[in-house]
C-alpha cells in the first residue's frame, strides 16, 4: 500500500479560505522572469505582427502585461486562427512553441490565414513554474462568462468580437510528472476531498472537444509530431489520463461545460495539445519542436479543407 503524505497548507478534508490561499502564494518563489525571456521575443516581433495589449495582471505591485501577436495583413476573406499558449504557466513548451511557431512560420501564412496569438496567459504563473494564478485559480476551468480569474476573463473580452469568426483554435499544454506530484494533490487539498493518485502517460496526445471531435483533423496533428516526438499510448485499460483513448494520442473533454480555453470561441476545428516534457525520450527543443509542427498541421489542414 502507498501512502501519501498530506499537502503541507490546509487541513485535510477542508477547503482552503484566505489564509490557506494567502499562505499557497508565499510560498511560490519566482523562478524565471517573464520580462527576461518572453517579453523580447515578443518585443522582436513587432515589425512583423501587430502586437496588442489586451489586459493586465497586478500582483503585490508587481504589473504583467497581457499581449498578443496578430497578423497586420488581416483580410476577412481569410480563416481566422487563434494560437494560445501558457494557459498554465509552468507549462514551459506551450509558451515557447507558440513564440517559435510565429518567429519560424509565422511569415509563411501571410495572404493565407489571419494569425491571432496569445503566448503567455498566465505569466505570474510563468514565473513560479505554476499551474495556478496568484489567487489559487486554475484559469483552464474558468473561461466562461463572470469568469473569476482575470487572466481567463481579459482573454474572453478580447476574443468576444472574434469569437464567431475564428475557425481554428488549438491550446497548447504540457502534462508533466508535476501534474501528479504537486499540482493534483494541491488541488485536492484546496478543495478539501481527497487525493486519489493517477497515471502520467508517456507522450504527446491531444484532448478534443467531446461535443465536435473533427478527428480527421486530430489525426493529421498527431501524424505530423510523430516526426519528432513520441506519441502516448493508451495504459491498460485504453485510455489516457483516465479518458477513453478514441484514436491514437486523442481523447475527449466537453470543453464549454468545463471553462476549457479550448472552447472558447465557437471554431469548428479545436484541439488541446499535451507534451510530455519529463520523458527520457524527449528534449525541451523537441518539446517546442512538437508544439511547433502541430500548430503548422492545424492550420495546414484548415487551409485545404
Amino acid at each position: 500500500m502507498t501512502l501519501f503524505t498530506p499537502y503541507p497548507i490546509g487541513t485535510p478534508g477542508q477547503p482552503w479560505g484566505e489564509a490557506e490561499r494567502t499562505e499557497w502564494r508565499s510560498r511560490q518563489p519566482v523562478q524565471r522572469r517573464y520580462a527576461d525571456e518572453v517579453l523580447p521575443r515578443i518585443d522582436a516581433l513587432r515589425d512583423r505582427f501587430e502586437v496588442i495589449e489586451y489586459g493586465r495582471i497586478t500582483v503585490d505591485a508587481e504589473v504583467y502585461p497581457l499581449l498578443a501577436l496578430r497578423s497586420r495583413d488581416r483580410n476577412d476573406a481569410l480563416p481566422t486562427v487563434l494560437v494560445t499558449g501558457g494557459v498554465h504557466g509552468y507549462e514551459t513548451s506551450g509558451v515557447h512553441g507558440a513564440l517559435a511557431f510565429l518567429e519560424r512560420h509565422g511569415d509563411e501564412y501571410a495572404g493565407c490565414a489571419n494569425l491571432l496569438v496569445a503566448p503567455c496567459i498566465s505569466p505570474w504563473a510563468y514565473e513560479r513554474v505554476q499551474r495556478w494564478n496568484a489567487a489559487a485559480i486554475d484559469p483552464n476551468r474558468m473561461f466562461r462568462e463572470g469568469s473569476p480569474c482575470a487572466e481567463s476573463a481579459a482573454l474572453l473580452a478580447l476574443l468576444a468580437p472574434l469569437a464567431s469568426i475564428i475557425r481554428l483554435h488549438i491550446d497548447l499544454h504540457e502534462t508533466t510528472d508535476s501534474d501528479e506530484n504537486e499540482f493534483r494533490p494541491a488541488l485536492a487539498a484546496r478543495d478539501g476531498k481527497a487525493f486519489e493518485p493517477g497515471e502520467i502517460p508517456d507522450g504527446f496526445y491531444l484532448v478534443a472537444d467531446a461535443l465536435n471531435p473533427q478527428l480527421d483533423f486530430q489525426c493529421r496533428i498527431i501524424e505530423a509530431v510523430a516526426k519528432v516526438t513520441h506519441i502516448a499510448p493508451a495504459d491498460a485499460k485504453g485510455r489516457i489520463i483516465g479518458a477513453e483513448v478514441v484514436a491514437p494520442g486523442v481523447i475527449l473533454y466537453p470543453f464549454r461545460s468545463l471553462g476549457l480555453c479550448a472552447g472558447l470561441t465557437d471554431a469548428l476545428y479545436t484541439t488541446t495539445t499535451e507534451v510530455y516534457p519529463d520523458s527520457p525520450r524527449t528534449t525541451p527543443a523537441a518539446c517546442v519542436d512538437a508544439q511547433v509542427a502541430a500548430v503548422r498541421a492545424a492550420i495546414d489542414f484548415v487551409l485545404a479543407a
